[in-house]
């Protein structure tokens, strides 16, 4: 089992370096010249070549990259210049706890409506129920996040005055603050989570039920809780816990606009920001940042795969 990790852990630093490369790469081809929009509207050709080798953008290619990711895994990731404020603070320590934040109480939310929508869907499959679960789903899909998070700011924040409409109270100060001001983005980016997860858990819990060990278990006496969430749902964990880390991308492409409809100071608004303003160094920052996160979850998941099934652990 070691090796096994040790080979996924290699193969999650080869995926990151390609990340890298081919962000670095073709953030350079975007249009724009950064080094103008530092210096304003008025320089000197003096000025734009001092700067442009101070910054070293008169390196080879392959040399600013080796110097960026020298620095970048030191920690030196640079200095914004529209947010006037290290790179490294401003993303890793400001920026990124709050697209976590709403990250974990997003999938947190998903995972505790959409598993039991989906077990009551598919213990009482053809029913009211499993056509409720049904329509939900479809419903949960079809809504875009941010036509979703603008219609809950209208209803629930102007129109009845129930929930902020924008803002962050970081919940480790203050958890309960934290939790209200969370709840509508939570619910906004959480909504497509919610109906996959039920549809997945649904599928996957029907082909179960029918196998013939769960009749054994039923013959035997075992109460009905224990058959479906027990027997029924352990053997569902594996795709489950596939289909949630595969769609951490997509988390985190919803942040986005849901940390800008709410206007919460997360990497996803700071990427946004960074790409209008062409601070190549902040989106560079953002995205391999970002990468990095989805990719160590994805290989958490592979890891976690021997422990959910044991036919796969090595012999």
């Amino acid at each position: 089992m070691l090796l096994m990790a040790f080979r996924k852990v290699l193969q999650t630093m080869f995926v990151l370096f390609i990340v890298s490369v081919a962000s670095f790469s073709l953030l350079k081809l975007a249009p724009g010249d950064p080094v103008e929009i530092m210096l304003g509207s008025e320089y000197s050709v003096e000025a734009h070549a001092a700067l442009v080798h101070k910054l070293g953008l008169d390196q080879p290619l392959v040399t600013q990259y080796l110097d960026w990711l020298g620095n970048f895994v030191t920690g030196d990731w640079g200095t914004s210049y529209i947010a006037r404020a290290d790179i490294f603070t401003y993303a890793f320590v400001e920026a990124l706890p709050v697209t976590l934040t709403l990250a974990a109480f997003s999938l947190g939310l998903a995972i505790v409506l959409g598993v039991p929508l989906g077990v009551l869907s598919a213990v009482k499959k053809d029913t009211a129920w499993d056509a409720g679960a049904a329509v939900f789903a479809l419903t949960g899909t079809a809504f875009p996040s941010f036509f979703l998070g603008i219609l809950l700011i209208w209803i629930f924040g102007v129109k009845f005055g129930l929930f902020p409409v924008m803002g962050f109270v970081p919940p480790w100060h203050d958890f309960w603050g934290g939790l209200y001001h969370m709840i509508l983005p939570a619910i906004t980016l959480s909504t497509y989570f919610i109906a996959m997860i039920v549809r997945l858990t649904r599928a996957t819990l029907v082909e179960v039920l029918a196998q013939p060990y769960i009749a054994a278990a039923r013959a035997r006496g075992e109460p009905g809780w224990r058959v479906v969430w027990v027997h029924g749902l352990r053997n569902i964990a594996m795709p489950l816990v596939t289909i949630i880390g595969l769609q951490l991308g997509t988390l985190l492409q919803g942040a986005v606009l849901t940390e800008t409809v709410f206007s919460l100071p997360g990497a996803g608004q700071m990427i946004t920001s960074a790409v209008l303003g062409r601070e190549y160094g902040v989106v560079q920052a953002g995205v391999v940042m970002t990468a990095t996160l989805f990719v160590l979850v994805n290989l958490a998941v592979d890891l976690a795969y021997p422990f959910l099934d044991p036919r796969l652990r090595p012999r």
